[in-house]
């Protein structure tokens, strides 16, 4: 007659686009199948917001245990404190199994992989907006009655596989379900498609979750992971290299070697002499002062390398067609011999990121021109798909990224350089004055970032608090103080609430 009172196995997987959670669900059916269970799998889409994260869901249940032989009736999404197994592809995933009750800790065991993928409120704070690894897996530790975790991304990276396939060999190293390694394995063999690759991924999974070394790191034929391509060696460039590298102590020495490098890239040779001139009265300041702390010229060569190193639409489009790109592009999608990988951005430029590339004198007239603002705003409203991987996408981006020897004419150029030499200045007045608001000073210069309604938010913070240090300086602790409205600057979006912390100093709107 069956036991009628015998209980389905419920599992909930949560993956993002491209993880493979269906893979990884349509292997745990076919398992079960295979070995005596009725298996049900349902799934659920999930916004875009995290490239499509989806919930799968599976339910799995004995034929020896089917009363009357009739098929049990079984759910269709997961409930709350009645999930046995949650697989998550990520830790920000696991997180929001937990939020949403499906992780509890008298009946769940929970797989999840240690490695991020941001969401996008992670991304689109002003300072750093990431959750705290060590928090969520303390949350997870204690939410589930078992946690089993560990990197699957890199397991996956390095194995040559995907991270299906990792998760599906911790979900049998956690042996709570009914079946052997061998019917594991037997599963990805039926499957038939990447047979090899899987079974590295399934066994790296599986070694992690129970803390062992894996057998097989890294396939034999895999390529060897290809690097960028280093800035050529003018002899402007190796002098510049050379003082980065043996005119500073650390940290300024690894900053400056990394700025010279980026700058060269960004611009040229040239350009990266420029910020060694710009970064040496400061490190002058900074000897004068004597405590060995190198903290200003740290922090100064920081901020004047990325904000040299500013975005534009020469520099997107740059980016998009290089070799490197496209290469990686490759690895993370897997592109096998005989396939053919497309690329397709999508772009949405302001007028104002079209008229600041242009020269300085073109760029005016187009911001000035009523006409011409609106044909741009027309040109610009809905954006557009660019397939970089086309002739014509291709030789489109080709052709903004040309404009680069052209750069330093632009409007932007110029008015980014105006506003690093005015942060200069400041910082050097003040550091003969006040050396702790000096630092303060060139901190704030990470309120600037980004592009779009990103940099003019950031960048109208920052000129505020910029406009206050001469008032602040009156007052007792001044860097105190522009530490503090820093800090409220890059917690919220809005200025609203920076101008009311202004407020409460006493200093008005």
């Amino acid at each position: 007659m069956g036991d009628a009172t015998q209980r389905a196995i419920r599992i909930a997987i949560l993956a993002m686009g491209g993880e493979g959670g269906g893979v990884l669900a349509g292997w745990i059916v076919d398992m079960a199948e295979a070995n005596g269970f009725i298996a049900q799998q349902t799934s659920i889409p999930g916004v875009a917001q995290r490239t499509g994260a989806t919930n799968y869901y599976i339910e799995l249940f004995p034929k020896s245990a089917a009363a009357n032989a009739r098929v049990p009736v079984m759910a269709l999404s997961p409930m709350p404190g009645d999930v046995d197994i949650v697989i998550a592809s990520e830790l920000m995933e696991a997180g929001r199994a937990i939020q949403r009750g499906i992780v509890t800790p008298d009946v769940t065991t929970l797989i999840t992989s240690t490695s991020r993928v941001y969401a996008m409120t992670e991304k689109l704070a002003p300072g750093d907006g990431r959750a705290e690894d060590a928090s969520m897996l303390e949350a997870s530790r204690l939410a589930a009655k078992r946690l089993v975790a560990c990197d699957m991304a890199v397991a996956a990276e390095e194995t040559g596989s995907v991270i299906s396939a990792v998760m599906l060999g911790a979900l049998a190293a956690a042996a709570v379900l009914p079946f052997a390694p061998e019917q594991f394995e037997a599963t990805i063999e039926r499957g038939g498609v990447g047979v090899k690759a899987s079974k590295r991924g399934f066994a790296r999974g599986y070694a992690a979750a129970r803390g062992e070394t894996a057998v097989e790191a890294v396939p034999a034929d895999a390529p060897a992971p290809k690097v960028a391509a280093a800035p050529v060696r003018t002899s402007v460039y190796s002098a510049a290299l050379t003082e980065a590298s043996t005119a500073y102590a650390e940290p300024v020495r690894a900053i400056a070697g990394e700025s010279v490098r980026r700058l060269t890239d960004y611009q040229d040779a040239a350009y990266a002499r420029l910020f060694l001139d710009r970064l040496k009265p400061i490190a002058a300041l900074d000897a004068a002062h004597g405590d060995g702390s190198l903290r200003l010229s740290a922090e100064t060569a920081r901020y004047l390398a990325l904000g040299m190193t500013f975005e534009d639409t020469i520099r997107v489009a740059e980016l998009k067609i290089r070799a490197a790109r496209f290469e990686r592009v490759a690895g993370e999608v897997k592109v096998e011999d005989g396939q053919v990988l497309r690329v397709a951005e999508f772009l949405h430029p302001r007028p104002q990121e079209i008229t600041e590339s242009v020269p300085a004198w073109l760029g005016g007239f187009l911001q000035r021109n009523f006409i011409a603002r609106r044909v741009l705003g027309a040109m610009t409203r809905s954006g557009r798909i660019v397939e970089t991987t086309s002739l014509r996408g291709f030789l489109l981006m080709y052709a903004v990224a040309s404009l680069k020897p052209r750069r330093r004419s632009s409007l932007r150029f110029k008015a980014e350089q105006a506003s690093l030499e005015a942060w200069l200045a400041l910082i050097a007045a003040t550091a003969r004055e006040d050396y702790a608001l000096a630092c303060e000073i060139a901190e704030c210069r990470t309120l600037v970032k980004g592009y779009g309604d990103t940099h003019e938010r950031g960048t109208a913070k920052y000129a505020r608090i910029l406009a206050l240090v001469p008032a602040l300086s009156a007052h007792s602790e001044p860097a105190t103080h522009v530490a503090l409205l820093r800090k409220v600057a890059l917690a919220e979006e809005s200025i609203d609430k920076l101008d009311e912390a202004i407020a409460r100093l006493g200093l008005g709107r």
